[in-house]
């Protein structure tokens, strides 16, 4: 074999178990980050320093990988803690479309893609989210969590402790939709708003339900959360009742983070997403997401595995 085709062979093979292991090792990026966008480019960075590996040294691929894709992804995280002070109106994960997947089939992973657990991980520090990522969610054993974080595996103990106490303490009820009633829960909403069906609307949601819109300052928006299924109401009906202003609106039920959701376009321009938190069922919060730096990755299904 001649030195051009035995590079050639170790490109295949780096190509072949990168993408073997690309759904878990974005879904780890996506998970440290709450962002696909960010994930994307951590997948990619990350390759091109996989491909530099001597694979001969690598002894477990998938650990190898989740090590460097997570040193990738708190590189990224540790940069925009330092800038968030910076950021106008509520910030909230980027939604995340999904393939088919059923969230009572693994219900744990289902959770730690939820909106509103990804909003509590935000509380974290970057090490602490890290770790618990790696060792609530995908199970990875102290000592390959300390490679990743740059910590002793006592440390990594002590980290994993806190940040476990710190998400029990604030952690909110979990109740996965089965994939077959998100798209019908999220047409409800959307036949209830746009007829204007008020008391069907509030029949949706829960007493102490609240509206909450990412803008970061780039669209028109709600500046601050809206609480009680009342004022809740009225601002959706208020929304649709003004429709015929935007006569190509278009409104399209689908699932983001194993949670019912209503993509809003203007004609093919995606305007909004609206992930709708549903517990006993009935819709306990509404994540708005309008700013279109976060709505650029809510183009194709992803796929999610840990």
């Amino acid at each position: 074999m001649t030195v051009g085709s035995a590079a050639g062979a170790a490109d295949g093979e780096h190509a072949e178990r990168f993408t073997l292991l690309r759904p878990l090792l974005f879904t780890i990026a996506y998970e440290i980050l709450g962002s696909a966008t960010e994930a994307d480019d951590v997948l990619q960075d990350g390759y091109l320093r996989w491909s530099q590996v001597d694979l001969g040294t690598v002894r477990d691929t998938k650990a190898f990988l989740a090590q460097l894709i997570t040193r990738e992804a708190l590189k990224v995280l540790r940069t925009r803690s330092r800038r968030r002070e910076d950021y106008v109106g509520p910030w909230l994960p980027e939604p995340l479309l999904l393939e088919d997947h059923d969230p009572e089939s693994d219900v744990v992973l289902a959770e730690s893609v939820s909106m509103a657990m990804l909003v509590l991980l935000e509380t974290l520090s970057p090490d602490e989210r890290a770790v618990f990522v790696l060792r609530e969610v995908f199970d990875f054993d102290y000592d390959e969590i300390a490679g990743a974080v740059g910590k002793s595996v006592p440390a990594v103990r002590q980290v994993a402790h806190r940040s476990r106490e710190h998400v029990r303490a604030r952690r909110k009820r979990f109740d996965p939709v089965p994939a077959a009633q998100t798209t019908e829960l999220a047409e409800e909403f959307i036949h209830a708003a746009t007829t204007g069906d008020l008391d069907r609307l509030l029949s949706l949601l829960a007493p102490g339900a609240t509206f909450t819109t990412d803008h970061g300052g780039k669209a028109p928006a709600v500046a601050r959360p809206v609480e009680g299924a009342k004022k809740v109401a009225n601002l959706v009906m208020g929304f649709f009742r003004n429709r015929h202003r935007v006569p190509d609106l278009r409104l399209e039920a689908t699932n983001c983070n194993h949670a019912p959701a209503v993509l809003v376009y203007t004609g093919d321009h995606l305007e909004a997403v609206v992930l709708l938190e549903i517990v006993d069922g009935a819709i306990t919060n509404l994540y708005a997401t309008r700013n279109p730096d976060k709505l650029a990755a809510v183009a194709a299904p992803r796929t999610i595995t840990r």
